[in-house]
C-alpha cells in the first residue's frame, strides 16, 4: 500500500471519528430536548386541571357571595321594617317624667301621694315597705347598668329610663369589617 492511501485512509478515520462525536453530542441534546418536552407536557397538564379547579373556585365564590347579598338585602329590608315599625312605637308611646341621676344610679320619681288619715303603725309600716321597694329597685337597677354597655339611641332619640340597648348577633352586620364568607352555609374549600 501506498503511503497516499494510508493518509487517505487516517484521513477517513479521523473524520469517521469526528462525526461519531457530533453525533453522540447531537443525540445528548436530542435526549434532553425530549426530557424537556414531557416536563412541558406534564406543567401544561398541571395548569390545565388547575384552570379547572379555578374556575370551580370561583363559582362557587360566585354561589356564596349571591347567597349573603340574598341574606344581607333580606336582614337590610328586615331592619328597616323594624326601625320604622320601633320609630313608630316610640313616638306613640307617652313620655315618662325624668328622675334626677346621680353619678352610681338612677332613681324613677315616685309621684307624690298624700297618704289616708290611718293609724300609725300602718304608716310606719307602709313607709318602710316602700323604702324596701326602693331599695330594691335601686338594687336592680345598678345590676342591670354595666359600664361596658352604654346604650345608644335608637332612631335619634334616648332610650326609655331604666332600658338598655342589647347588643345582638345580627349587629356584627352593619360594622364596616369585611364579610367572611367561610361562616355561611354551601361554601366549599
Amino acid at each position: 500500500m501506498s503511503l497516499i492511501a494510508i493518509g487517505m485512509n487516517l484521513l477517513l478515520a479521523g473524520l469517521l471519528i469526528a462525526a461519531m462525536a457530533v453525533g453522540l453530542r447531537l443525540n445528548r441534546r436530542l435526549k434532553a430536548l425530549r426530557d424537556s418536552h414531557e416536563g412541558f407536557e406534564a406543567a401544561v397538564r398541571e395548569l390545565n386541571l388547575a384552570a379547572v379547579r379555578a374556575e370551580q373556585g370561583l363559582a362557587d365564590l360566585r354561589a356564596a357571595t349571591d347567597e349573603a347579598t340574598d341574606i344581607l338585602s333580606d336582614r337590610i329590608e328586615k331592619g328597616r321594617a323594624l326601625a320604622q315599625k320601633l320609630e313608630k312605637l316610640v313616638s306613640a308611646a307617652p313620655e315618662l317624667p325624668r328622675a334626677s341621676a346621680t353619678p352610681e344610679r338612677s332613681v324613677r320619681a315616685m309621684p307624690a301621694v298624700a297618704p289616708p288619715p290611718r293609724a300609725a303603725a300602718s304608716e310606719d309600716r307602709l313607709q318602710s315597705l316602700l323604702t324596701m321597694a326602693r331599695q330594691r329597685l335601686a338594687a336592680q337597677e345598678a345590676a342591670q347598668t354595666r359600664p361596658d354597655l352604654d346604650a345608644e339611641p335608637l332612631v335619634g332619640r334616648a332610650p326609655l329610663p331604666g332600658r338598655r340597648v342589647q347588643p345582638s348577633i345580627d349587629d356584627d352586620l352593619f360594622e364596616d369589617a369585611p364579610l367572611a364568607l367561610d361562616r355561611l352555609a354551601g361554601v366549599r374549600r
